[in-house]
């Protein structure tokens, strides 16, 4: 195994090495006590009688409680790092929101700061994909709780890194958590562990822990320009990109996973319950927020929430460029 780069990961690595000495120990016991009796006590002669072994009421209990208290620490001790490893609920110093998709990780930070923003090219086969997957570097201050709050935007993916002894799910439509405390600087190395499609062995990116100061520092350089008017329809085609719209969304007319947004707004849309409405502000609002309450004839419900991932004037940006999509 990597060396372990977080707080949590000695302490599986502690538990993992208990059960291998436990084990060891035991199967010697076991193995090398029965090799022992089938020696000793092997059939001499062809009369021979079996010995009378006689009921010991202590060993009988002895090597049943004594399983059990092992079989217990176990279960405590396995409790207490996995119990670490998740942290449901507990805000960490440093929060940041995951989405996977086929096939790449995107990072954002609260403060709006974004790591990857995959696009169309990634299915385009003319595309080198050296170009594609290049090192996706998310950075995180050492000695600080890390909270990542994992999701996905398609099919299931698996966030792994093996430096911290931590795996986590992201699930369509699901909110999980992967949470660490670095305790060693460097480069560390994030892989996709859940079959995801054709470029699955290529959905990686890189965890960089530098100190507190350096963080600060990259963040300060990182930080979104603010200040001045919003160009809403400018900033509607950056968060189609950067959120994946253009993932499952064209804006060409071209069928895809989802309904492209092509000549969308002010024009009917026919649900698969037969019912029908005009595609006004109110309606792509509730596609984004809860896009499974009306199905589009013709797609299937693909789409996973937006809730709490996307601010309200991220959406009438969102509004407003597809307005100009004629």
């Amino acid at each position: 195994m990597p060396v372990p780069a977080t707080k949590e990961s000695g302490d599986v690595d502690n538990l993992y090495i208990f059960l291998l000495v436990s084990g060891l120990i035991s199967f010697i016991i076991l193995i090398g006590g029965m090799v022992i009796f089938i020696f000793k006590y092997r059939r001499k002669t062809e009369d021979q009688k079996s010995a009378y072994i006689t009921h010991n009421t202590l060993a009988e209990f002895l090597w049943s409680f004594i399983p059990f208290v092992i079989m217990m620490i176990i279960f405590a001790w396995g409790w207490s790092v996995f119990h670490d490893l998740r942290r449901v609920g507990e805000k960490g110093d440093v929060e940041v929101h995951v989405t996977a998709r086929q096939w790449a990780w995107q990072f954002q930070y609260a403060n709006g700061i974004i790591i990857n923003s995959p696009t169309d090219k990634m299915y385009d086969p003319s595309v080198p994909e050296s170009t594609l997957f290049a090192p996706q570097i998310v950075v995180v201050p050492l000695g600080k709780t890390i909270r990542f709050i994992l999701t996905s935007d398609d099919v299931l993916h698996s966030f792994y890194v093996p430096a911290f002894r931590n795996k986590m799910d992201a699930v369509p439509g699901r909110r999980t958590t992967f949470t660490f405390t670095p305790i060693e600087k460097g480069d560390f190395t994030v892989f996709c562990t859940e079959y995801c499609g054709t470029k699955h062995s290529n959905m990686m990116a890189t965890i960089r822990v530098v100190d507190v100061e350096q963080f600060a520092a990259w963040e300060t350089q990182n930080q979104p320009k603010t200040g001045g008017p919003v160009d809403h329809v400018k900033r509607g085609e950056e968060l189609y990109n950067n959120l994946g719209c253009n993932v499952c969304h064209s804006v060409n007319g071209n069928k895809s996973i989802g309904p492209t947004w092509k000549g969308l707004y002010g024009n009917k849309r026919v649900f698969v319950d037969g019912s029908s409405v005009v595609a006004d502000d109110a309606y792509i609002k509730q596609s984004i927020l809860l896009p499974t309450a009306k199905i589009v004839d013709g797609f299937p419900p693909a789409m996973s929430s937006f809730q709490g991932r996307i601010k309200e004037d991220e959406i009438k940006s969102i509004i407003e460029f597809i307005k100009t999509l004629k």
